[in-house]
């Protein structure tokens, strides 16, 4: 089993802006739908939420925009799990097109269960267990802060 989830999905018109290429906050919706896709990975599907009370919630995000991204563009998500703890879960995306990184994003989930409020949990044993094949290292990039020199 890989320890990259990935996600593929094509630019849609209305994100195109002013610029010509797609519009900052469409980055962080695909990245969205990546992080769904390691939810699911990990055996914390979007579609369970309702019925289990359990999700995955961003609490910090950094987004690096490297490149832009043309209109009409299939953008390749590839996802890491580069930290766990036990209601944490530290995820690393990397947005390519046509071969080349565009734009990376990484976030910190917390474990949240709404059985009564919505309160952090430790992550169910059958979910640390699909966590722990799936983590690897951060890359260098990861845990950087925005500074001005």
């Amino acid at each position: 089993m890989s320890a990259v989830v990935e996600w593929t999905e094509d630019v849609r018109p209305e994100w195109i802006d002013y610029n010509g290429h797609v519009s900052e906050p469409y980055y962080v919706l695909v990245f969205g739908h990546a992080t769904d896709e390691v939810m699911r990975r990990i055996g914390l599907p979007p579609e369970d939420v309702v019925a289990t009370g359990a999700s995955l919630y961003t609490v910090e995000a950094h987004v690096r925009y490297l490149d832009q991204v043309p209109p009409g563009a299939t953008l390749h998500v590839r996802s890491s799990i580069i930290g766990c703890g036990a209601k944490t879960l530290w995820l690393w995306h990397e947005m390519w097109v046509q071969g080349r990184l565009r734009a990376t994003e990484e976030i910190l989930g917390l474990h949240v269960v709404t059985d009564a409020g919505t309160r952090a949990r430790a992550f169910p044993p059958a979910v640390v267990a699909r966590i722990e094949p799936l983590t690897v290292s951060p890359p260098d990039e990861a845990g950087r802060r925005i500074r001005v020199r």
